[in-house]
């Protein structure tokens, strides 16, 4: 009955959005309406346009690729390189035509490098430059694919409003007061906007383990692992040293109870800039603090420096921060240890919060690692050699020009997620369970990062970091894009997936985003063809077509 009031109110409201903008709106109809111009969903509009069927993709920025051309260019594949055998169809060909940019030869692309320069094989295991790419080829190759693939690109507006008729979308209506039509529709935004739009159930944070018999659910103890968060030190978080009634030290820092383990919540783990750059004179550009830079705020990290140092360690730029090379003098730069990129505990508002909300809060990520380099730089309690190092690097010219060298895509590490009859859940990325109707392979180990840092026993601690091992590439199952046919008939969503928390945290990476985004494109065309609603697609006819696609849907050691 809730369910049914939520549609209706989702469509009185769709309806007042088409009759506000009727006289200025133009009307555009396709087969196949992609929302998210994600690397995903360029995927899953390339397929549908391969297979001429009509497409239309909607990006509300300037850039298709997502974070696979905004800054997450170390490309996660899991715990070794045997695992890049787990990606087939559309990712493979997006990662061989980057290689082919750096002149790799053919078929070579997702081979190992040979160099046993230390330089060049960041902190996990070396990587060819397929993986290890400069944003801008990534977005070069994601335009090329589109092009080639007839698909009716539309950028710059947002969508405000859907339209159903009983269970299914009939149109969605944008900013600008555009409508669009199609029989089917993908939801490839890293939010899920289209799905909630649309009226389909969907969960934010982290779900208790009791609901679906996980462990590592819900509420977790501080951090035990020091790259995942854990301080090893101990630092006092008190604005007056050992005076707890002088107040907690500001920024990123909350004064609350740690609560029961494996308890539900709506936090969000954090999310970051995956910032690239480079250390080429020439190329670089300055990294200019925020406006309202107060040093007072990194006060926590001054005292963390001074109580490593006392422990006896030697600090360099890699105790505050991962950073991986790229190609061209660029690196990725990314979160690691107790205080780092992530702006801790700043996303919990952000799935659910509209465009200006968002807005604001990429602004306050960014404004906080603009800080955060900038204190690493400069002040005189960062350690010399820190300093030194740091000062090294600078954005790139010859990235993001639009944006002054700053990444255009906040890393939206999870959102919303889509509830449906059937979900992911712990056991079916560890391997104690088989997800039916595999239409891809997730490869990477589960890893969430924290939600939050607080005080407990009078001692800052980092929560929800969580790294657990994935013995091998594991089956999605296609129950896991498709929502509850009840709901809604023609809508497949392959970034916010019906999955927990802690099968997110591994399925969330980007060759999986576009290996499921691959998958749904061809089932699109054939629920297309039969005339069927998606949920009801013949799946030994899907298989066939996946692994026509060369897309992997098993692992062979």
């Amino acid at each position: 009955m809730l369910l049914h009031r939520i549609l209706l109110i989702v469509l009185a409201v769709s309806l007042l959005g088409v009759t506000d903008n009727a006289r200025s709106s133009q009307v555009y109809q396709a087969e196949v309406l992609v929302y998210g111009g994600t690397s995903g969903g360029v995927a899953s509009a390339v397929r549908v346009g391969r297979a001429g069927k009509s497409v239309i993709l909607v990006e509300p920025g300037r850039h298709l690729g997502g974070m696979t051309s905004g800054g997450l260019s170390w490309t996660d594949i899991g715990s070794s390189g045997e695992r890049i055998r787990a990606v087939g169809g559309i990712a493979q060909e997006v990662y061989r035509r980057i290689g082919a940019h750096y002149k790799m030869a053919p078929g070579t692309e997702l081979e190992p490098p040979r160099s046993d320069d230390p330089t060049r094989s960041g902190v996990d295991f070396a990587k060819p430059p397929s993986l290890a790419f400069e944003p801008k080829v990534a977005e070069q190759v994601f335009n090329q694919l589109a092009a080639e693939a007839n698909v009716d690109l539309r950028f710059g507006s947002h969508l405000v409003s859907v339209v159903k008729k009983d269970n299914r979308i009939h149109e969605i209506v944008l900013k600008n007061g555009n409508v669009f039509r199609a029989r089917i529709f993908i939801d490839a935004t890293y939010e899920g906007d289209l799905l909630a739009a649309a009226g389909v159930s969907y969960t934010v944070g982290r779900e208790a383990n009791a609901l679906y018999d996980e462990t590592i659910n819900g509420v977790q103890p501080p951090a035990t692992n020091p790259r995942g968060g854990q301080f090893q030190a101990k630092v006092d978080p008190y604005r007056e040293p050992g005076q707890p009634a002088s107040g907690v030290l500001p920024y990123l820092l909350k004064d609350e109870r740690l609560g029961k383990r494996g308890v539900a919540d709506n936090r969000v783990q954090s999310y970051n800039y995956r910032v690239t750059l480079t250390d080429q004179p020439e190329n670089r550009l300055p990294i200019e603090p925020p406006e309202k830079y107060d040093p007072a705020h990194y006060e926590l990290l001054a005292r963390w420096i001074v109580a490593r140092e006392a422990a006896g360690r030697k600090l360099t730029l890699r105790s505050f921060l991962k950073y991986d090379p790229l190609q061209n003098g660029k690196y990725d730069f990314n979160n690691r240890w107790a205080i780092s990129t992530d702006f801790l505990g700043g996303a919990d508002e952000y799935p659910n919060a509209n465009p200006q909300q968002r807005a604001r809060i990429a602004k306050q990520h960014e404004d906080y690692l603009r800080g955060f380099f900038h204190f690493l730089a400069t002040s005189a309690q960062s350690p010399p050699q820190v300093r030194q190092e740091m000062q090294r690097f600078g954005l790139c010219r010859d990235e993001f020009i639009d944006n002054a060298g700053w990444p255009h895509q906040l890393y939206v590490r999870e959102a919303r997620r889509m509830v449906s009859d059937f979900v992911m859940t712990e056991g079916h990325v560890t391997g104690e369970q088989v997800a039916p109707q595999t239409i891809g392979l997730g490869t990477y180990n589960v890893d969430l990062h924290a939600v939050r840092r607080l005080i407990y026993k009078q001692q800052p601690v980092n929560e929800g970091s969580i790294g657990v091992g994935v013995k091998q590439p594991y089956p999605i199952g296609y129950g896991a894009i498709t929502p509850r046919q009840e709901e809604c008939d023609n809508l497949y969503a392959t970034f916010a997936v019906s999955a927990s928390h802690v099968a997110f945290g591994s399925i969330r990476m980007e060759p999986v985003f576009m290996t499921l985004s691959h998958s749904a494109g061809i089932a699109a065309t054939l629920a297309i063809n039969a005339d069927i609603p998606v949920q009801e697609v013949d799946y030994k006819v899907l298989r066939e077509h996946l692994l026509q696609d060369k897309l992997i849907l098993e692992w062979e050691e």
